[in-house]
């Protein structure tokens, strides 16, 4: 009985000096382990091409897995971020994942990460064990109101929206739609192809709450994404969203549930500095914790 064990202790499948890329998984905007967010951090993506690390990303079936590239403006390193189906210029949860990787490696505790939307500031917490908590400054959003408003209501199933039905971009496009209460995002269920065609590449957002916690989920079927966990670039924009309507005050901390429906409790913290004049800057927080670390067969 002894000899089956053995043969799995003795097997590798790159024992002949096969290249391969290593990665980290982690869990992002919880401090549970196998909660909150995936993300996969390919430490050293020089040696792919941009088709490859879509296609990996295709593989691995994450909301985002990012690839770290030496940097070219001065950062501390390069991220390419991807999911299934596209890649992104900035996203949340796979910078503040990169931010945790990186911070100790180098053991720092300010970085600069650099993508397609400019570079980002992510400030890590002292932490011990597998657990690490940051806050990022995100890109300030710009905002318009968003042009299939009635066609994404009504792919969501929803009546109407409490707010205007706004796009902010910050990189990647998000779609805010409030509803009355918690229990009515609780109880969303979208036509995913439909969504698809009316908010195409856009995240929509569906959120409720007050008081400085709200509940949200965010669909982005176009994207290959069909309801993600914790989504750190629209948790930004919907604090800047509550704060223009008066739903948190500008440079209060509110805090974001997310991700219960697919399994995924995440907790993800934000607020927007300004005023109705204007945002002067964006931040956005959380924990992470490290999973697992891995090796891939070059490809």
């Amino acid at each position: 009985m002894a000899v089956w064990p053995d043969r799995i202790a003795r097997f590798d499948p790159f024992a002949a000096g096969v290249e391969t890329l290593r990665y980290v998984l982690l869990d992002v905007f919880t401090d549970v382990p196998l909660t909150g967010n995936q993300l996969a951090v390919f430490t050293d993506g020089r040696a792919l091409t941009a088709p490859t690390m879509q296609a990996i990303a295709a593989e691995l079936k994450l909301s985002e897995t990012v690839f770290l590239l030496p940097p070219e403006q001065g950062g501390d390193a390069r991220a390419r971020i991807f999911t299934p189906a596209a890649e992104l210029p900035f996203a949340g949860h796979p910078l503040l994942g990169a931010a945790v990787v990186l911070g100790g490696a180098l053991r720092r505790e300010e970085l600069l990460l650099e993508t397609a939307a400019g570079p980002v500031p992510v400030a890590l917490a002292p932490g011990a064990g597998s657990v690490r908590s940051g806050e990022m400054s995100q890109p300030v959003p710009t905002w318009a109101p968003f042009a299939r408003a009635q066609e994404t209501l009504a792919a969501l199933g929803c009546v109407r929206s409490e707010l205007p039905v706004l796009e902010y971009v910050n990189g990647p496009g998000h779609v805010m739609v409030a509803l009355p209460d918690e229990a009515a995002v609780a109880a969303l269920e979208p036509d995913m192809r439909a969504l698809a065609r009316a908010a195409g590449k856009s995240g929509v957002s569906c959120f409720a709450g007050g008081g400085g916690r709200f509940k949200s989920r965010m669909f982005a079927p176009g994207l290959g994404v069909e309801e993600d966990p914790a989504t750190g670039s629209a948790a930004g924009p919907l604090a800047v969203h509550c704060a223009r309507h008066g739903l948190s005050a500008f440079g209060a901390q509110i805090e974001i549930r997310q991700g219960a429906e697919v399994g995924r409790p995440s907790l993800l913290r934000a607020r927007a500095e300004g005023s109705a004049a204007g945002v002067d800057s964006v931040h956005v927080g959380g924990s992470a914790v490290v999973l697992a670390r891995a090796e891939m067969r070059a490809v």
